[in-house]
């Protein structure tokens, strides 16, 4: 299976900090993002990754080239943010026909890939997408799901005040390739997943809930946080 890691965000949150540092390249422990999600999906199964690029390219490029997975990684430059769903359109060719994950490499986890990668294959009939999620501590920052008795998402509430719980959109997905023409339908080279194209599937979308560590960091705070919580060495097998 191939994964799309999203790293061309701005990182406006983030600011000062991302005025001379990409997102994904900001550390923890002294070590980058991207570096965890490159041991991470590669070490889960992952044959081979593509990196979106924006702001401060030329870093992550610089970055990747030092990696020991750097054959195993693509690049892709975006002179204009497409969206989550705009990403993955304008590179469908690089995905072929089959099932492939996508994450948000400027967050920070520890979940088991292979694990999700197994749920996704053992999906309920009629689920086209496998989510991960996580508990937040700051429900209203994120998107809120609700789930039926078999862990399909059946409502999803996106960074509104008051949300019905805690579990929330890990922002990794397993798409199954029909994913990608559903995003061409719209007629547009700008998408946002969470808006334009997951609340089209609910019921349709299986979740996942991991048992390790998963936080955005997202703004001085909860990187703040994730120096003091996130156990940096590696975990091996268990739930996703």
């Amino acid at each position: 299976m191939r994964a799309l890691l999203l790293a061309a965000g701005i990182g406006s949150r983030l600011r000062p900090l991302t005025n001379t540092t990409p997102k994904c390249l900001v550390r923890v422990h002294d070590r980058p993002l991207l570096d965890y999600w490159l041991d991470l999906v590669f070490e889960g199964g992952i044959e081979r990754a593509l990196l979106n690029t924006h702001w401060l390219a030329e870093q992550v490029h610089a970055h990747v080239a030092q990696s020991r997975w750097r054959d195993r990684i693509d690049l892709v430059h975006e002179d204009e943010l497409l969206g989550t769903g705009g990403t993955v359109l304008a590179n469908r060719a690089w995905f072929g026909d089959q099932p492939f994950l996508v994450a948000h490499a400027d967050n920070l986890t520890d979940f088991d890939v292979a694990g999700l990668l197994a749920a996704h294959r053992d999906r309920p009939e009629g689920c086209i997408m496998t989510m991960l999620a996580f508990r937040t501590d700051d429900p209203s920052s994120c998107g809120i799901l609700e789930l039926d008795a078999q862990h399909r998402v059946i409502a999803f509430h996106e960074k509104v005040k008051n949300p019905p719980g805690n579990l929330a959109n890990g922002a990794v997905y397993v798409f199954d390739p029909a994913v990608i023409a559903d995003i061409a339908a719209l007629g547009k080279p700008i998408v946002d997943l969470s808006t334009e194209i997951i609340p089209n599937y609910l019921g349709r979308i299986l979740c996942v809930e991991t048992s390790g560590y998963h936080r955005d960091i997202g703004n001085p705070e909860s990187l703040r946080r994730a120096h003091l919580e996130f156990n940096h060495e590696p975990r091996r097998g268990g739930d996703a």
